[in-house]
């Protein structure tokens, strides 16, 4: 099957499925495929011009006209729409279906109650937040970490003054969409203790998702306030 996956996710998913795509966007980190375009700009000719047998597209990451526009050249588009952790098991087993692959559900460990607010920039100039509902939103609250701006939407704009007013207790500072770096770190330290997180692990589903959850499990627990973690009864964190 000729595939294009308009979705980092998906590509990284296809691939370890066994199904590659012949053609993917830009952002999925894949140079030796054929890019056409970005997730926000894909070129719909030259995907017209790959003949795919099918595309495939997310409702979170790709725009309703580009759909459109791939429809209406005749193509056979496959549409997810992943906005948390159940999602994911619901798009896995639609598109393994539709590609003919065999997949496994991601083992997750329970669910951890809230114990941790945090700020999760997503953006700079302006500042965005990532909010819910999100897949990465999901992530954290299954991991006890609720997002200060999880009632404003998924990416709300906001400021570092209103973050701080928040009181998070802490900064989750992504590597991705925006490259968050240490050069932002005296910043963001403003508005509470930062901790850097691989973007991928909190904004890419799939066959990553298990993984990145242990992962990012790992992170917040050294941090003091994941999944394995408790408050003690002075307020301190304790294994």
């Amino acid at each position: 099957m000729r595939i294009v996956s308009l979705v980092p996710s998906v590509t990284e998913t296809l691939t370890a499925w066994g199904a590659e795509p012949v053609a993917c966007t830009r952002f999925c980190e894949r140079d030796d495929l054929v890019h056409v375009g970005g997730t926000k700009d894909p070129d719909i000719a030259a995907i017209v011009e790959l003949r795919p047998d099918l595309v495939v597209v997310d409702a979170e990451e790709n725009r309703r006209e580009d759909h459109d526009a791939l429809v209406d050249a005749g193509l056979v588009v496959h549409v997810l729409h992943v906005r948390s952790l159940d999602d994911v098991v619901l798009a896995l087993a639609g598109l393994a279906e539709r590609v003919g692959a065999s997949w496994s559900a991601p083992e997750l460990p329970p669910p951890v109650a809230i114990w941790r607010r945090a700020f999760v920039p997503i953006w700079r100039r302006p500042w965005m937040a990532l909010g819910l509902p999100t897949y990465g939103g999901s992530v954290l609250s299954h991991l006890g970490v609720a997002t200060v701006f999880a009632d404003d939407g998924p990416y709300p704009t906001t400021t570092l003054e209103e973050a701080a007013a928040r009181h998070p207790d802490l900064v989750l500072a992504p590597s991705e969409p925006y490259p968050f770096t240490r050069r932002q770190l005296p910043e963001l330290d403003e508005v509470g203790p930062t901790v850097f997180v691989d973007g991928k692990d909190l904004f890419w589903w799939g066959v990553r998702t298990e993984g990145a959850v242990a992962r990012l499990a790992a992170v917040l627990a050294e941090a003091g306030g994941g999944a394995g973690s408790a408050p003690g009864p002075d307020g301190s964190w304790e294994s």
